[in-house]
C-alpha cells in the first residue's frame, strides 16, 4: 500500500485529492518522478467525474499558438493572465503527445485519409480540438483510471472524500478523510487538490451530482488565496427538459430537471440556433453569429426563450448526419423521444473559471498545497472559458504540480489533525437534502446568468443563515452529505461575495444593471 502506517497517522509522498484528468494527471507525473501517490476519491465510477461528462474535446495548437492564444483571450474578454495562457499554449501539444497518445493511446476520431479529425467550436478561429466522437472525456478519463490504478507507485482509494485540510502554522499537512467515524488523518509532504467544480449548487447542471466546491471550500477555510468566484459559466446548449417531451417522459423516466450538454461541436459543424419563432437569431447579437462566445449565446438564448418561448438546436443544417457523427447525443435524444432535427435547449451552469488561486505550477497561497483542474483559478480563463480548453488545462497543469510537488522531496511531518468529533445522533432525516434544494434554489435565483446588486446581498444573506445552520450540525457529526453541504455553502458565500465585489458586467458575470445593453437588446455586428 503506498499510504504507508506511521503510529497514528497514514502517510505518502503526494496526496492528491480527485480523479478527473487534472487529478490522474498530477498523480501520474508525481509517481513518474519517484514519489509515493495516494489518491483519494469519492467517485466509485467514471461517470462521477467531471472530466467524464466532457464531451466537445481538448484543443490543440496546431501548430499555431499564437492564434490559440488569441481566441483564448478574446473569449474572455480580454482578462485572462497572458502569462498563463502563454504556459498553457506552450505546454499543450507536448502534454497531448505524452499522455494522451504515446501513454495512454487514446484513438481520436480519424478522416478516411487516417488524419485527424479536428473540429471546432464556439469562439476558435481554426479546427484544432481532438474529439472522439461527442464524449471525449469518457474516452480519455477510463484508460486513465485504469492506467493510474494499475502503477505500482499510485495506490487509489475511490469512495472516500476529504473532509478537512491538516495544517499547521501556515503549511498543509495532509487531510482528513472519512474512511472512519471520527476521520482519518493522512500525512503528505504535499496535498493536490484536484476536486472539481461546483454543478451541485445549482438545480440545472452539465456536472456531477457531487460537485459540491469541496476542495475551493476546505482551501479557503485553511486560508488559502481565492479568486475569480464571480465567473460561473453557463452553457447555452443544454437539453431542455422542463417539460413533459416524449415516450420516456410520459413513463416517467425522466427527471423535471433532466439535462445534458449539447457540445458545441454540434455548432461547430453547422447546427443552428432558433427560437420559437422559427429563426436563425445569434447574427443580431455578434458578429461570430452562432459561434460566439459562450457568455453572448447563453444569454441571447435565454432572451429569446423569454421573448419567444423556446429555443431550439436545429441539427438539420449539419455537415454530416446527426445520428451518424454524434451517436451518442443521438441517443440520450431518442431515449429522451425526441426523433426530429429540433432538440430544446436551455442555459445550464457548466463551468466555474475561478477557484483557488495558483501559479504557474499550481501552488495555492498556502506551503505545501497545490490545486489543479476546475477548482483551481490559474488565470487562463479569465472571465469567460474557451471552448474545449478544460481538459487541456488540467492536463498541463496537474502534470506540472505533480512535478513541482513530487520535486519539494518533502517528508510528511508529526503534526495534529483537526478533532472531529461523531458523538451525537444522525441527522434530521433529509436535513442535507432539503438544504441543499434551498442552496441551490438561491443560486439560481440571485446568481445565475444575470445578477442585480441587491439580489447578490439577498443571496448572501440567505446563505449565511444556512451556513450557521450547517456548522450548528457539524461540529459533532462526520457524515459526508453534511460536510458536502458545509463545503457547497462555503463555496457559494464566496461567489456571493465576488460578485458583491465586482460592479461591473464582464464576460459571465453579467450586471443587469451596468451593462451597456439589456439582455433583451442585441449587440449590433462589427462592420467587419
Amino acid at each position: 500500500m503506498t499510504a504507508t502506517h506511521n503510529h497514528d497517522h497514514e502517510i505518502a509522498d503526494v496526496l492528491v485529492v480527485g480523479s478527473g484528468i487534472a487529478g490522474c494527471a498530477a498523480a501520474l507525473q508525481a509517481a513518474r518522478e519517484g514519489a509515493e501517490v495516494c489518491l483519494l476519491t469519492k467517485a466509485t465510477k467514471p461517470a462521477d467525474a467531471s472530466t467524464d461528462w466532457a464531451q466537445g474535446g481538448i484543443s490543440t495548437t496546431r501548430g499555431d499558438p499564437e492564434s490559440l492564444e488569441e481566441d483564448i483571450i478574446a473569449a474572455s474578454d480580454g482578462t485572462a493572465d497572458p502569462d498563463a495562457v502563454d504556459v498553457l499554449v506552450e505546454n499543450a501539444d507536448d502534454a497531448v503527445e505524452d499522455v494522451l497518445l504515446e501513454t495512454l493511446e487514446i484513438e481520436f476520431d480519424e478522416t478516411d485519409e487516417g488524419e485527424f479529425d479536428y473540429t471546432r467550436e464556439a469562439a476558435h478561429s481554426n479546427y484544432r480540438i481532438l474529439h472522439v466522437d461527442a464524449a471525449t472525456g469518457t474516452h480519455i478519463l477510463r484508460p486513465f483510471l485504469n492506467h493510474i490504478d494499475s502503477h505500482d507507485r499510485i495506490e487509489v482509494r475511490q469512495d472516500t472524500a476529504a473532509l478537512e485540510l491538516i495544517t499547521h502554522e501556515g503549511r498543509v499537512h495532509g487531510v482528513v478523510s472519512d474512511e472512519d467515524p471520527t476521520g482519518n488523518p493522512i500525512l503528505a509532504g504535499t496535498t493536490i487538490l484536484a476536486t472539481g467544480g461546483i454543478g451541485a449548487l445549482y438545480t440545472r447542471s452539465t456536472n456531477p451530482d457531487d460537485a459540491t466546491g469541496d476542495g475551493i471550500a476546505m482551501a479557503a477555510l485553511a486560508g488559502a488565496d481565492v479568486a475569480d468566484l464571480e465567473y460561473v459559466q453557463f452553457h447555452p446548449t443544454a437539453y431542455d427538459g422542463s417539460e413533459a417531451r416524449g415516450a420516456s417522459e410520459r413513463s416517467g423516466e425522466v427527471a423535471e430537471q433532466d439535462t445534458f450538454l449539447l457540445s458545441e461541436a454540434l455548432r461547430g459543424e453547422g447546427a443552428v440556433l432558433r427560437n420559437g419563432d422559427g429563426e436563425r437569431f445569434m447574427d443580431d447579437y455578434h458578429p461570430q453569429g452562432d459561434l460566439a462566445p459562450r457568455d453572448v449565446v447563453a444569454r441571447a438564448v435565454e432572451t429569446e426563450r423569454e421573448t419567444t418561448g423556446e429555443v431550439v438546436l436545429d441539427v438539420s443544417t449539419l455537415e454530416g448526419a446527426f445520428a451518424e457523427e454524434y451517436p451518442a447525443i443521438a441517443e440520450k435524444c431518442r431515449d429522451r423521444g425526441i426523433e426530429g432535427d429540433e432538440i430544446p435547449v436551455a442555459p445550464c451552469e457548466h463551468f466555474l473559471c475561478g477557484g483557488i488561486d495558483v501559479d504557474d505550477r499550481g501552488q495555492t497561497s498556502l506551503d505545501r498545497l497545490y490545486a489543479v483542474g476546475e477548482c483551481a483559478r490559474t488565470g487562463v480563463h479569465g472571465a469567460n472559458r474557451l471552448a474545449s480548453t478544460s481538459l487541456l488545462e488540467g492536463l498541463v497543469w496537474g502534470l506540472r504540480a505533480g512535478e513541482d510537488a513530487a520535486g519539494l522531496d518533502a517528508d510528511p511531518e508529526p503534526v495534529e489533525a483537526p478533532d472531529l468529533r461523531d458523538s451525537d445522533p444522525d441527522l434530521p432525516e433529509r436535513f442535507a437534502a432539503e438544504k441543499s434544494i434551498r442552496l441551490k434554489r438561491t443560486m439560481d435565483e440571485y446568481l445565475g446568468l444575470e445578477r442585480d446588486p441587491d439580489e447578490i446581498a439577498r443571496a448572501s444573506a440567505v446563505l449565511r443563515r444556512l451556513k450557521g445552520e450547517v456548522d450548528a450540525y457539524i461540529r459533532t457529526r462526520t457524515a459526508r452529505d453534511l460536510y458536502e453541504l458545509r463545503n457547497a455553502s462555503v463555496t457559494a458565500l464566496l461567489i456571493a461575495r465576488a460578485a458583491s465585489e465586482n460592479p461591473e458586467s464582464t464576460g459571465c458575470h453579467y450586471v443587469a444593471n451596468d451593462a451597456n445593453e439589456t439582455p433583451g437588446e442585441p449587440e449590433q455586428p462589427a462592420d467587419d
